[in-house]
């Protein structure tokens, strides 16, 4: 059987494969991954059913297909304000601004949490999210290496691992408490992450 990465697709297939993702992405938003059945997402998209496995194998390759697109709907928005930002403490303000108007839109919010209730659940979609957030924390750490060439080896992929995990904490924060200081939080570890406070903090404790 010709492995599905390698097979030529027709921009008619594209197509196909466009409308199957979409119809997937609109059902996980409306109803979780129970609604992403393969009837489902055929009546939705309005084809044939066995397309579903011709272009993704079956229902756990449009899962997984479905879960990257999800994440990057959920996630993109944010890592382009980092990326875009001139230094991080303008990145993370920029994301304290950001980041409420994101929680707050119930499309994207349902995407989130369905994100993390299906690799919870699923391994194959667990391991999804995990290489996208990998993704993402090594484009914020290439950034800062750019922006800081002199930091000691690590030192940028540890800042880009704390900006990401908390990002992520407080948008679930934020599900929750609407009234959540996220600019002071930002603030705060910009504090933490800038250039010379970790060594700044070391001197002062052996003082």
């Amino acid at each position: 059987m010709t492995n599905l990465v390698d097979r030529p697709i027709s921009p008619k297939g594209q197509r196909q494969r466009e409308r199957l993702i979409d119809a997937g992405i609109a059902l996980l938003a409306e109803g979780g991954w129970p609604a992403v059945t393969t009837r489902g997402v055929a009546e939705r998209a309005s084809v044939n059913p066995g397309l579903i496995h011709y272009h993704f194998g079956g229902l756990g390759g449009l899962h997984a297909a479905v879960a990257r697109r999800a994440g990057d709907m959920v996630m993109n928005p944010l890592v382009a304000e980092l990326l875009s930002a001139p230094d991080e403490r303008a990145g993370l303000a920029m994301l304290g601004a950001l980041l409420p108007k994101t929680a707050g839109e119930e499309r994207t919010l349902r995407l989130a949490v369905a994100l993390i209730e299906g690799a919870m659940r699923d391994p194959a979609l667990g391991e999804v999210l995990r290489d996208q957030l990998r993704d993402v924390r090594t484009q914020v750490a290439d950034r800062l290496d750019e922006l800081h060439p002199g930091r000691p080896p690590g030192r940028s992929t540890g800042v880009a691992t704390l900006i990401a995990a908390l990002v992520d904490g407080l948008m679930l924060h934020y599900l929750l408490d609407s009234d959540l200081p996220v600019g002071e939080a930002l603030a705060a570890l910009a504090d933490l992450t800038e250039p010379g406070q970790a060594e700044s903090g070391r001197t002062a404790h052996h003082a």
